[in-house]
């Protein structure tokens, strides 16, 4: 049994060995075919691939989009993007970022092919950062795909196209990216105001975006739009976030808009501070609460559905539908996702007690 093993193991060792010299002495008498074959094998594996799936996105969606310029007692005073997402009859529907057109006179819109048309502003909501323009239709003009962001997943490619910086030298640029992240909140200032207004779900990527950009498409592979270039991140240790309003968050309101219906939000009636600033900045004794965040009530409105359900100057809220409020800005995002006539759970902090109080919502008397 022995003998057989030590035979087995030999002949192995035979047969190796005699491969190794077949492939050496093939080297050696045969070097030409043996580089042709290594060469063959590495030109095999540096092939080159033409990635043309995104240009022909871009194409689709190219010339929709347009450089939109708002003017201020007749001087250029900004400049963002847009692009025709509809046509009505013998008129055509641009959306853009209510913060493009903000505070100006007149607005013009650029095309691709060169030539500007001045627009109508149809409407706009400066919490929802959306606003639709209207002109006249051609038929040149070029109407965008509409997609959805809900299909998208993080990871898929996505391009915006923009006018970054100085619009008339950068118009049209291109930024590829993927998705970074869906349903971000992200604290932002309304008004160009120093501290945070707002709090907006939107899609993160780290495509390019720039200051020009703003109410510009982002798209996906196929050249659909699926959100509306926002805002950007900017911070010295921050690198490529970027962010842009779900289209189906924008498209609602653009419908509301269009059709001239008037989008009421619901109110509370107080007059209402981030707890922080009133500590350090109003009211220095609340600096001996055992709490570090919340909402402070300066003031309640007579007969508002906040002093209709006991709330109280001085209260502090904590939480609104059991969920934590750190700041106003927080506040106002729940409280703006329910309808006039909900009735909403409030927890209030108050002489070093919670209080549940319940609030029914009517219609906001002032923004």
């Amino acid at each position: 049994m022995k003998n057989e093993t030590w035979k087995n193991i030999g002949m192995c060792m035979i047969s190796a060995l005699f491969g190794v010299g077949l492939f050496f002495g093939w080297m050696y008498f045969s070097p030409d075919t043996f580089q042709k074959v290594i060469t063959e094998t590495v030109e095999t594996k540096n092939v080159n691939i033409n990635d043309t799936g995104i240009a022909e996105a871009v194409d689709k969606i190219y010339d929709a989009v347009v450089v939109v310029k708002t003017y201020k007692n007749k001087e250029l005073y900004s400049t963002g993007t847009g692009f025709v997402y509809e046509t009505d009859g013998d008129k055509a529907h641009i959306l853009t970022n209510h913060h493009v057109i903000e505070s100006g006179d007149d607005v013009y819109a650029q095309f691709t092919d060169g030539h500007s048309e001045k627009v109508e502003i149809v409407g706009s909501d400066k919490y929802a950062d959306i606003a639709i323009l209207r002109i006249s239709t051609t038929d040149s003009v070029k109407v965008a795909s509409i997609g959805s962001s809900e299909d998208i997943r993080v990871g898929d490619t996505v391009f915006a196209v923009g006018a970054p910086l100085d619009a008339s030298t950068y118009s049209g640029t291109v930024t590829r990216g993927i998705v970074s992240g869906k349903n971000r909140l992200v604290s932002v200032s309304l008004s160009n105001s120093k501290t945070t207004d707002w709090v907006m779900s939107v899609l993160q990527t780290d495509a390019a975006i720039n200051s020009g950009n703003s109410g510009g498409p982002l798209s996906n592979g196929n050249g659909e739009v699926i959100g509306i270039t926002s805002l950007k991140l900017v911070n010295s240790g921050v690198e490529g976030m970027g962010f842009a309003i779900p289209i189906e968050t924008a498209m609602e309101y653009a419908h509301k808009i269009v059709k001239g219906e008037k989008i009421e939000r619901p109110y509370l009636g107080v007059s209402m501070a981030n707890l922080s600033d009133a500590q350090y900045a109003l009211y220095p004794k609340l600096n001996s609460l055992p709490i570090n965040q919340g909402v402070y009530i300066s003031k309640v409105e007579e007969g508002s559905p906040a002093a209709q359900a006991g709330i109280e100057a001085g209260d502090i809220i904590i939480k609104m539908d059991s969920e934590e409020i750190p700041t106003l800005a927080h506040l106002r995002y729940l409280l703006y996702q329910h309808s006039i006539g909900d009735e909403i759970g409030v927890t209030i902090y108050r002489d070093g007690e919670e209080k549940e109080v319940s609030i029914k919502l009517s219609i906001a008397s002032k923004d």
